[in-house]
């Protein structure tokens, strides 16, 4: 049977050979364009996806982040509602917190009920319960067990249709290109939200220059656990189809779409001993610096290779 695209319906069009290059395994899989709305998707959902997370994957390793120092909390402070005066000005313009900001924005409170889908070990979660957000909480299937800090559990083990409740703010950070169904994600993050609640999904797009640029090549794709690369396009379609607006897109890449496609490229996975890091840096801090002016300027533009979305409820019944 010929693929259809799981966005929008549409009929397959070009295909691609993507390699797995985080670990390196280069096991090798099947992608394709939709021919109406541009979304990258794999061809064929893994039956094994699992074993594509092992023990020690990024998001489900390490400790939750320590006590923000107080330059941190004033910088924090100010971005969410211009509390500090001059000194938190200062700090945050050290240090801005754009995350912050962002909900101070859409007038998240402190005490609103807030979920991180896929939050891996919950340390934004416990970011945000440090700076005051106690009602914040997080969801991850991959988690072994659930995760506490201060005696309270902050993230635990469950997916998505394992919730209820109702929530002012529901967040997919780099968790929503990883769902096998995203119009069946959307319709259950929908149901979570309160009246005025309000949802923030952070993915990669392939209506970017760096997918144009890198091909196959590109960082982002990662397969085969990115199994939708959205177009802007398909992620508009998606979103109407659930009932949901963009209120507001904002591209925010950075220099990883450059250096690690270029990793990639030279046939360097992301765990390989000579991956580019602060200690065995594979490219000059000039180049690095280089490369995070042309990703502003391609956020600037509406072509960068991610972009945080916030959408609402419409009163279009969801298809």
């Amino acid at each position: 049977m010929e693929a259809k695209c799981r966005v929008c319906g549409g009929d397959a069009g070009k295909r691609h050979v993507a390699r797995e290059m985080m670990y390196g395994s280069r096991e090798q899989f099947g992608y394709f364009e939709c021919a109406v709305c541009g979304t990258l998707q794999i061809a064929t959902i893994p039956a094994d996806l699992a074993r594509h997370y092992p023990a020690g994957y990024y998001s489900l390793e390490g400790a939750l982040p320590k006590r923000p120092s107080l330059k941190r909390r004033l910088a924090a402070a100010w971005a969410y509602s211009r509390d500090g005066g001059l000194l938190g000005w200062a700090c945050h313009a050290l240090k801005p917190n754009p995350e912050m900001r962002l909900l101070g924005e859409l007038g998240i409170a402190k005490d609103d009920p807030i979920l991180d889908v896929g939050c891996g070990k919950g340390a934004r979660v416990a970011r945000l319960r440090q700076f005051g957000f106690s009602r914040a909480e997080g969801i991850d299937p991959h988690l072994d067990a659930d995760v506490s800090m201060d005696g309270i559990a902050i993230a635990r083990r469950a997916r998505l249709e394992d919730v209820s409740g109702s929530y002012r703010l529901v967040m997919f950070h780099h968790s929503f290109e990883h769902l096998p169904d995203p119009h069946a994600a959307l319709a259950a993050a929908r149901t979570l939200l309160a009246a005025d609640g309000r949802m923030l999904i952070r993915v990669p797009t392939c209506s970017s220059q760096a997918w144009e640029t890198y091909g196959t090549d590109w960082v982002q794709l990662d397969p085969p656990r990115h199994l939708f690369l959205f177009s802007r396009d398909g992620f508009r379609r998606l979103a109407e189809a659930q009932g949901l607006k963009i209120e507001r897109i904002d591209d925010d890449s950075d220099a990883f779409q450059f250096w690690g496609s270029e990793q990639y490229r030279r046939g360097i996975a992301m765990n390989d001993p000579r991956a580019h890091s602060k200690k065995t840096p594979l490219f000059d801090a000039t180049q690095i610096a280089a490369w995070d002016a042309q990703a502003k300027k391609l956020n600037a533009a509406g072509c960068g290779d991610q972009f945080a979305a916030i959408l609402g409820r419409t009163s279009r019944t969801p298809e």
